[in-house]
């Protein structure tokens, strides 16, 4: 996709947003689920320590690999609740939100909860901004012509390859992830000053500790170093596969708007987003992220009532005639891997 796509949507602006967040708000959608989310907080905290209680009771033997593959699946959904907490569906206030998103992130998952927050709050304001959004900045992948083209070494020969490359990528993003989280907390400027502000930089040093010790030392009590060692790769390089699949099918292949792009929130929101069509299994697999045009108009809207907003997002952007984009999970990998395969096209044809 082009910015022209972007360019070419005009209409009404300013209180279109408005108008719709009335309508949603009238339907009740605002209010939170704590019955919900205490439900389903148990279930996924329950199974997720429910799933260390088996690789401790299993032992030194061969089955922690399909067990470690289960884990991926049950740290995954752990995430998505510090996914949650971070947008504050659960809590509307911040105290109790951090509690559970430092729980979830730091001492569960292993991830900085307050770098990653930062960091997605930047990607919710400017969606597929090449400038803006650090989830589309030019790095293993690259998303536009001119990040291709500033590609050297073996950064150009990925991007030449990234299409067929992006799954397999995926497998070191969990190693990434644990990697940039410890640079989020003690990474300084050469002034001295913190690269990354973080709210309980303290807090969430102490709890990464404690993950990394007890994750170790748990694997290390139970099994042979060897066994351990292919837990940990398995069960971290599908953590990362899962959380890419999970986050991928949202804005790849969607229109990246520019600095000369005047459009508005509810515009540079909607025709970036794409959603993925799917029942209840799709909702709970991708952590509602499917419902993607809704979360990011509407970024605190509790899980559970995204399913709920879709009917009224999709009429309004009908009636505004802004597009509204849906596919299917496997077109939706589709379209992302065909934009990456476009992006590296010059660079094969040199």
């Amino acid at each position: 996709m082009t910015t022209s796509t972007v360019a070419a949507s005009e209409g009404r602006r300013g209180s279109d947003y408005a108008r719709l967040s009335r309508r949603v708000a009238e339907a009740g959608l605002f209010e939170r689920r704590p019955g919900r989310y205490a439900v389903r907080i148990a279930l996924t905290l329950g199974a997720f320590l429910a799933g260390w209680a088996v690789v401790a009771a299993v032992g030194d033997s061969w089955w922690q690999l399909p067990l470690a593959a289960v884990m991926a699946v049950a740290t995954t959904q752990v995430a998505f609740l510090g996914h949650d907490a971070g947008h504050r569906q659960m809590f509307r206030r911040r105290g109790p939100s951090e509690v559970a998103g430092l729980v979830a992130g730091n001492l569960a998952v292993g991830l900085s909860y307050g770098w990653w927050v930062e960091k997605h709050n930047r990607h919710h304001a400017n969606p597929n901004h090449a400038d803006e959004d650090p989830d589309v900045g030019a790095g293993a992948l690259v998303w536009t012509y001119e990040q291709a083209q500033a590609t050297r070494g073996l950064s150009r020969w990925l991007a030449r390859r990234q299409a067929w490359l992006f799954f397999p990528m995926l497998l070191l993003e969990g190693l990434a992830l644990h990697v940039a989280s410890i640079r989020a907390l003690a990474g300084r400027q050469p002034d001295g000053r913190w690269r990354v502000p973080v709210r309980h930089r303290a807090v969430e040093a102490t709890l990464l500790a404690a993950h990394t010790s007890g994750y170790v030392g748990l694997l290390l009590a139970v099994m042979s170093p060897g066994k351990a060692l292919l837990f940990a790769a398995v069960h971290q390089g599908l953590w990362g596969l899962y959380m890419g699949c999970a986050f991928a099918p949202n804005h790849k292949g969607m229109p990246m708007p520019t600095a000369d792009d005047d459009l508005d929130y509810l515009r540079k929101q909607v025709l970036t987003a794409r959603n993925v069509r799917g029942g209840r299994f799709v909702d709970l697999a991708l952590g509602g992220l499917n419902h993607q045009i809704e979360h990011h108009l509407f970024p605190n809207l509790p899980r559970a009532n995204l399913r709920r907003a879709r009917p009224l997002v999709r009429a309004y952007c009908a009636e505004q005639g802004i597009p509204y984009a849906e596919a299917g999970l496997v077109e939706s990998y589709r379209q992302g891997l065909a934009h990456l395969h476009d992006v590296g096209r010059p660079l094969r044809a040199g």
